[in-house]
């Protein structure tokens, strides 16, 4: 009876994506496999891009379900930091985003159209936009410096997407429109850290594949919550 009643919960959470999304994400994950094959890229990348995809449309729709795969995401994409010698990010994925996401799924239950089961939209003010981003750039300098004293690769890259990453993910958990912006710059620089790497020798084209997607949703989706919030 329970597993009746979460499988009802899964398949009501996946119908809410809609028709175009679904293309979108048939045609993205056809194309991560085809790329994977054709360069024996990782499978755990593979893995990784396919939940990432479908947590970042249901996060979009504003639908739960989105961090049961944010969970399994974050674990490939630690290990995979880990294994590139990006500390900064294989951290951040271990003890700031899967505690948070466990928090997220707390956080959006409390706040819920009680008509959709879809989450309830905010926005951030002038003053605590001014505040974060502020914020986020001075941390980036700092974290930077840190990291090449590490011995880490690509230390500014790996800087910046990992204190704006921190920033985004509480955006996210706060359900605030302003997450998407910060995830198109995070995505942006992961997508130009990752290209950087595989031209270096690591078997990663599919984390390039992985965050370009994630930089075309992030721009979708920030449509779509802007006009929500403007009505």
């Amino acid at each position: 009876m329970k597993s009746m009643r979460v499988l009802n919960f899964v398949k009501t959470e996946l119908n809410t994506i809609s028709l175009h999304e679904k293309i979108i994400f048939i045609i993205a994950i056809a194309l991560a496999g085809i790329i994977s094959l054709y360069l024996n890229d990782s499978k755990i990348a593979l893995l990784c891009t396919i939940c990432g995809i479908l947590y970042t449309i249901l996060a979009g729709n504003g639908r739960i379900l989105c961090y049961l795969f944010g969970i399994i995401a974050t674990l490939c994409y630690a290990y995979l930091s880990f294994k590139a010698s990006l500390y900064g990010n294989f951290v951040l994925n271990m003890f700031y985003y899967f505690p948070m996401e466990l928090i997220g799924i707390f956080n959006w239950k409390k706040n819920l159209k009680p008509n959709s089961n879809e989450i309830i939209k905010t926005k951030l003010n002038l003053k605590n936009k001014i505040i974060l981003f502020s914020a986020g750039i001075i941390l980036t300098a700092i974290f930077a410096i840190i990291f090449a004293k590490a011995g880490g690769q690509k230390s500014l890259f790996d800087a910046f997407t990992c204190v704006f990453s921190v920033l985004g993910m509480f955006l996210t958990v706060q359900r605030c429109i302003e997450q998407w912006f910060v995830w198109m710059l995070v995505n942006a620089f992961s997508a130009i850290m990752w290209l950087g790497l595989f031209w270096q020798g690591e078997n990663c084209f599919m984390l390039v594949i992985k965050w370009s997607i994630y930089f075309i949703l992030a721009i979708y989706f920030w449509i779509i919550w802007r006009k929500e919030l403007s009505n």
